[in-house]
């Protein structure tokens, strides 16, 4: 949706090694935002967006308008269940998901693409869009690529330039939590245990905790042990006026403590 940051960019360095030509989409779509959501003020940073990506040698940006994804009479949604009515962002954002899949379907179609590239860090939506691809027999390899990070471990994002300075400087302890966290349950401990000590951890430290959830990694369906499948942690939580979320996968193997 635009605002593009060196997460976005990775994206397309990455494009640029498995594919000849390399599209970038630009769309801030409307039928994903919920009412109280402004749509007016999310960023948008167009002449910026058209540089960066030139430098990153994007072949195609695709930018169009709303009256040509949302023609008159469109009349077309795509309804969803699995990973998108898992309990996580969906509880927050109940319609969310759904103008993400119809916008995604639609520019899978429109740009004839092989394979597409989210990052990680948003990744119930990459959940979402892998199910709704393989659903609808969309022929198109969907490519999840690792979060992208400041060198304090926040997750990169549109939304960090309305952290104030004392907001920035203790947002990074979201990561550092899931990443304490991960290790404790990769190395036997409870979950329940770990996730309420995280929980209460972040809650002293100024956040206010949407969620803070173990998940099976596929299907997002909660687990309640460690039994050799995938698991990811996810995390929502507001820090002042932004709203922040990150994950991070659990150690299949055993952690050694020292």
């Amino acid at each position: 949706m635009g605002a593009l940051h060196d997460g976005h960019i990775a994206l397309v360095r990455r494009a640029r090694q498995e594919a000849d030509c390399v599209i970038v989409t630009i769309f801030v779509n409307p039928t994903q935002f919920a009412a109280g959501e402004d749509l007016s003020k999310y960023p948008r940073t167009e002449e910026a967006d058209l540089e960066r990506l030139s430098t990153a040698q994007a072949d195609i940006v695709f930018a169009p308008g709303p009256a040509e994804i949302y023609p008159p009479g469109f009349a077309t949604s795509i309804s969803l269940e699995g990973p998108a009515v898992a309990g996580l962002e969906d509880r927050f954002r109940p319609e969310h998901f759904g103008g993400v899949a119809t916008i995604v379907a639609k520019l899978f179609l429109q740009s004839g693409a092989d394979i597409a590239l989210f990052g990680e860090k948003d990744y119930q939506q990459l959940a979402v869009v892998r199910r709704m691809a393989a659903d609808l027999d969309i022929p198109i390899r969907v490519i999840g690529l690792e979060t992208v990070r400041d060198a304090d471990g926040l997750a990169l994002s549109s939304r960090n330039r309305y952290l104030g300075a004392g907001e920035r400087a203790t947002a990074p302890l979201l990561h550092r939590t899931l990443v304490t966290a991960a290790e404790r349950i990769a190395a036997g401990d409870a979950i329940e245990a770990v996730l309420g000590q995280a929980r209460a951890a972040l809650a002293e430290a100024g956040f206010a905790l949407d969620y803070l959830e173990a998940r099976d990694a596929a299907s997002l369906a909660p687990v309640d042990r460690l039994e050799g499948a995938p698991l990811r942690l996810l995390v929502a939580a507001r820090l002042g006026g932004t709203r922040l979320i990150d994950n991070i996968a659990i150690p299949s193997g055993p952690v050694r403590r020292a």
